[in-house]
């Protein structure tokens, strides 16, 4: 009798060759874990963390707006402010921008300009005083003049003027008999006030501040009509 001979099956983990013959198998490679760092994830948590707060600072500064006053207009220095020449704005400030809050509009009216004021500008305490244009050791003098007697540039309050008594022609003929020359007088004064022109004259009134002593005697000169107004350069305009 042949005896039959029994093949073991191939266990796991084991090929088969061409002739049956199972074959070893490669042992899995392990794959490395890369190393984690602490430090670094810790330094980019706190280096969102950071950018998250800044832009939550910024976005919280952007949205806090305060209302404050703007100018609406020109205004010349010395004039008294209306309730026209101001408004309610709201903006976002520097803590080191000066500016004036709209609750305190109503105890500006009145009040006058201590510098020009343009129309769009921010208000700032520094520009607005309660101080009268006309100071200590002042006169306030009224002078009437003639188109022809004023610059054409429309004056305006706290400007620096000079008023010139011009000699009439008498008062010139009487110095040439004498020999002398009939010097023009000059009073440095300021603009408090300019009046509109008259209809049909075009004469304007001119209120002006000036030193007492000199007050009384630019009065009697105004009285004659022989005066003129001319811009001070050093006042500027």
């Amino acid at each position: 009798m042949s005896k039959s001979t029994t093949i073991p099956a191939p266990g796991p983990g084991a090929q088969e060759s061409g002739q049956g013959r199972p074959q070893p198998v490669a042992a899995p490679r392990m794959v490395k874990q890369r190393r984690r760092r602490p430090g670094l994830i810790a330094l980019s948590v706190a280096l969102i963390a950071v950018g998250g707060l800044s832009g939550a600072v910024l976005y919280s500064a952007s949205g806090q707006r305060t209302p404050v006053l703007v100018v609406t207009r020109d205004v010349p220095v010395g004039t008294k402010l209306t309730k026209a020449d101001l408004a309610e704005a709201s903006v976002a400030l520097a803590p080191a921008v000066k500016s004036v809050k709209a609750s305190k509009a109503a105890g500006l009216l009145g009040q006058r300009a201590a510098v020009d004021l343009r129309a769009g500008s921010l208000l700032t305490p520094a520009q607005v005083t309660d101080k009268s244009l006309v100071g200590p050791g002042q006169q306030l003098v009224g002078v009437s003049l003639k188109p022809s007697q004023i610059p054409a540039t429309r004056l305006s309050p706290g400007q620096k003027v000079l008023v010139v008594s011009t000699p009439d022609a008498d008062a010139m003929e009487t110095a040439k008999e004498s020999g002398l020359e009939a010097k023009p007088q000059t009073v440095a004064a300021s603009v408090v006030a300019v009046g509109s022109p008259a209809v049909g004259t075009g004469n304007v009134v001119v209120d002006v501040a000036v030193p007492v002593k000199d007050g009384p005697a630019l009065a009697a000169r105004v009285a004659t009509g022989n005066v003129a107004v001319i811009v001070d350069a050093r006042g500027g305009s």
